[in-house]
């Protein structure tokens, strides 16, 4: 798919955000790294971000809570949890309150991320090639009382229906 895949990184360890950015940027990821991890729903707020890289352990702010209000204000922007929390509890939390996924720390191999931050693309590449499927193709509806008649599938821009809540931003570009 042709649109920008914009990831924003919350964790409160510089060295980190440095390190995945240097792995991501080369890839064509485009990343905004955020080491103050109260300012993370503002930053949802100001921009159209796919992904959230988001850290649990965090000081003021608890990443697991931060992933619930994530997925109840900006429902389209999808999640992958860093952790150094190590715990099936961690996990099935993490799953339970809609991350794709859960790497854990220290990272030994950025390869895990990495795979897991190019699946959740795919993803978002499926269901946007769905959506335009489903826009382009006319519908034929039957009215109930014998008449039929042609429908346009959506009223809206595909983009529209993966935007954030709240925004609109262009699919493309």
């Amino acid at each position: 798919m042709n649109y920008r895949k914009i990831i924003l990184h919350v964790n409160d360890d510089p060295q980190l955000t440095r390190l995945v950015a240097q792995h991501l940027q080369p890839l064509g990821y485009e990343l905004t790294s955020l080491n103050d991890p109260t300012q993370a729903l503002r930053m949802l707020g100001q921009s159209h971000y796919r992904l959230v890289l988001l850290d649990i352990d965090m000081p003021r702010v608890n990443g697991l809570e931060l992933l619930r209000k994530i997925n109840r204000t900006h429902s389209g922007s999808q999640v992958i949890m860093l952790s150094g929390l190590v715990s099936m509890l961690t996990l099935l939390q993490s799953y339970r309150w809609g991350a794709e996924h859960c790497i854990f720390k220290p990272l030994l191999s950025v390869a895990p991320l990495l795979e897991a931050v190019a699946a959740v693309f795919r993803k978002i590449d499926h269901w946007h090639s769905a959506l335009e499927q489903l826009h382009a193709q006319p519908r034929v509806a039957d009215s109930g009382d014998g008449w039929q008649f042609s429908i346009t599938a959506l009223d809206v821009p595909v983009s529209q229906l993966l935007a954030p809540a709240g925004q609109l931003p262009p699919c493309r570009g």
